[in-house]
């Protein structure tokens, strides 16, 4: 019976078949590194989307904190002009409140009695002076305590100089008022309630 020699077909096969390994090895390889590098631009791309949405975040964040500074330091500024107008409203009031009281201070002095020295703090006046007699003094007083400007006359020292027409030094504490702001507080004041009706 005739041999074959199987060997050279043998080994062909094996050759194709290393082959075909090598090359569907290859396509993996090939195949794997193309998605990796899809999947790596994909990535790329959206990390630099996302990178120039956060520096367009940070650029208008940024121009938010600036027109916020504007708008703080033109709010310090508004303060700071209130807060002159309102000084010279206080300056302005307190003028004619200074001519209104020595206006009052002058028309409410009695014959027989005059002044020797004003002092003022804040809306304390004390008020030095000569009377040609303790009832002088007293009249002042009811003059003061009838005035709009000034209220609660308070006698503070009364000294006979000595007998004879030498007269009495005196000192007079009173308050002084501003008509405008008591008749605000009047107003202001709630209206008195009616009695309580009697039981049924």
């Amino acid at each position: 019976m005739p041999r074959i020699n199987l060997l050279p077909w043998r080994e062909a096969e094996r050759k194709q078949r290393r082959q075909e390994f090598g090359v569907g090895a290859v396509g993996a390889l090939v195949f794997a590194g193309a998605i990796a590098f899809a999947v790596n631009l994909q990535m790329s791309s959206a990390i630099s989307s996302q990178n120039e949405r956060n520096q367009y975040l940070k650029d208008e964040t940024a121009k938010l904190d600036k027109q916020i500074a504007e708008i703080l330091a033109l709010d310090q500024e508004k303060q700071r002009l209130v807060a002159r107008m309102q000084v010279i409203e206080q300056l302005e009031s307190s003028r004619a409140e200074v001519v209104h009281l020595f206006d009052q201070i002058a028309k409410t002095l009695p014959d027989g009695v005059y002044l020797t020295s004003i002092t003022q703090n804040n809306r304390k006046i004390q008020l030095k002076g000569v009377a040609q007699s303790s009832s002088r003094v007293s009249n002042y007083m009811r003059n003061l305590d009838g005035s709009d400007w000034l209220a609660d006359p308070a006698l503070d020292i009364l000294e006979t100089k000595g007998s004879g027409d030498s007269g009495s030094d005196f000192t007079l504490n009173a308050s002084q008022e501003s008509p405008n702001l008591k008749a605000s507080a009047d107003a202001a004041e709630p209206a008195p309630r009616a009695g309580a009706r009697g039981g049924r």
